[in-house]
């Protein structure tokens, strides 16, 4: 409980720091490109295409498919924008601490809210693409409806979740650059696992325990709900069972990274050194 109280003093503390990091980290990934921002729309675009293409054109053959009466299109967009964000934090994230080390060993900054700058940075840009799908929606003739409300809310708990997550990764990453190859090696599992470009909701009626096993995923738990901001239509409160699972997992993993960050924080300057 110490290290979590110390935690968040640090967070309130160099919050105007944690702000000006996040933009500056923003304006870093950026520089010296051409286009500039543009990147942060262009390789979203063009991953979205060849993800489309290769399903809707090319395994079936053309022809306009259809779930739960949206175009396999904006079905696929709701799936692939937050992830974009989730996969900069499992690479990203887990190698910020690394990648700021100056930070601590040069200016005794909290290694604690490097994860959390780098964090809200990829948020901003992620807040960008979540703006234009919902353009693509209605200019496809899909107006977001009243459930659009609780966007946010999932906002917040992708955020909340990867950031946790990324303090965990990046502190054991400080530690031994192995653990941030395996992550990244697992990066292809979680995407392809998680029910981001294939509907779970239609595996075989045989399968139904895997089918349960994928659904605790909490990467699949994040893309269903912003799925349910656009696709759906359904309220947070009216899956209890699956949010609570998800908060479960949060928990236990804010519990696992207060501990890690107790174990490490002494040790990482040195060995960033």
């Amino acid at each position: 409980m110490h290290s979590f109280i110390n935690i968040i003093k640090e967070h309130i503390e160099y919050r105007h720091q944690i702000l000006k990091l996040a933009k500056a980290d923003i304006v870093k990934t950026y520089r010296g490109a051409a286009l500039g921002w543009s990147w942060a729309v262009i390789k979203p675009a063009v991953t979205i295409f060849v993800y489309w293409f290769t399903f809707e054109i090319g395994i079936r053959g053309g022809g306009n498919k259809i779930i739960d009466d949206f175009p396999f299109f904006l079905w696929l967009i709701c799936g692939l924008m937050p992830w974009f964000y989730m996969n900069d934090m499992l690479t990203q994230g887990t190698d910020s601490i690394r990648k700021y080390s100056y930070l601590v060993t040069k200016m005794k900054f909290p290694v604690s809210t490097i994860p959390t700058f780098v964090s809200i940075s990829k948020l901003m840009v992620h807040a960008i693409l979540m703006v234009i799908m919902i353009v693509i929606f209605i200019a496809m003739g899909y107006p977001p409806t009243i459930y659009i409300l609780q966007l946010p809310f999932y906002m917040l708990l992708n955020f909340l979740f990867f950031t946790i997550f990324s303090l965990f990764a990046s502190l054991l990453s400080a530690i031994s650059k192995d653990f941030s190859n395996l992550v990244k090696s697992m990066i292809t599992a979680i995407f392809w696992l998680s029910g981001i470009v294939w509907n779970i909701n239609t595996m075989d009626e045989k399968l139904i325990w895997i089918k349960k096993l994928l659904m605790v995923n909490p990467v699949t738990y994040l893309i269903e709900g912003y799925r349910n901001c656009f696709i759906h239509q359904v309220w947070f409160f009216e899956q209890p069972k699956r949010l609570m699972y998800f908060a479960i997992i949060l928990i236990a993993m804010l519990i696992f990274s207060v501990w890690i960050y107790r174990k490490l924080r002494k040790e990482i300057p040195d060995v960033l050194n």
